[in-house]
């Protein structure tokens, strides 16, 4: 079975054809991305080009497989990630988020930070911490109290039928 792709991964896949085809008649980029809702510069469409060569001229080539987000994280900034947080369990999506924009000039949602370190376990577990001081097991366990069984009169007695 292949890989799902949303029904916007393919109207992109479709506009990215249309744009490719336009060009080879001798349309002007600005003019085809300005009536395809699209902002691609030469560069990108010179690595998309060389993608839908390579696959035989087929839409299926231009599918992309970040389901439309774009690639702001890319292998370095991962790495970076990972050593921070491995560096440091406490830091926050918030500040990785900033350390990463000031570092690489790159601005990445806390979320999406997020994501990245849950596919290696990285992430703190979810939710907000309990309030209050974290009792030990001991402690959670209570004495065993003299009056524990008045309200149940008879129920340390023996009767017919039970165990």
């Amino acid at each position: 079975m292949g890989n799902y792709y949303p029904p916007a991964v393919h109207r992109k896949a479709e506009k990215m054809e249309q744009l490719l085809l336009r060009l080879e008649t001798g349309e002007k980029l600005e003019q085809i991305c300005a009536e395809l809702e699209l902002e691609i510069t030469p560069e990108r469409v010179k690595k998309l080009k060389a993608k839908y060569e390579a696959g035989g001229r087929e839409r299926a080539a231009l599918l992309d497989g970040r389901h439309g987000h774009h690639q702001h994280v890319n292998s370095m900034v991962r790495a970076y990630l990972y050593e921070r947080k491995q560096e440091d369990k406490e830091l926050t999506a918030g500040e990785l988020a900033a350390e990463v924009e000031q570092k690489y000039q790159v601005k990445v949602s806390e979320g999406h930070i997020n994501c990245i370190l849950r596919e290696v376990a990285l992430t703190r577990s979810q939710g907000r911490p309990r309030k209050g001081t974290a009792k030990t097991e001991e402690e959670q366990r209570e004495a065993p109290q003299a009056n524990a069984g008045l309200f149940f009169p008879g129920g340390g007695e023996a009767r017919v039928g039970s165990d």
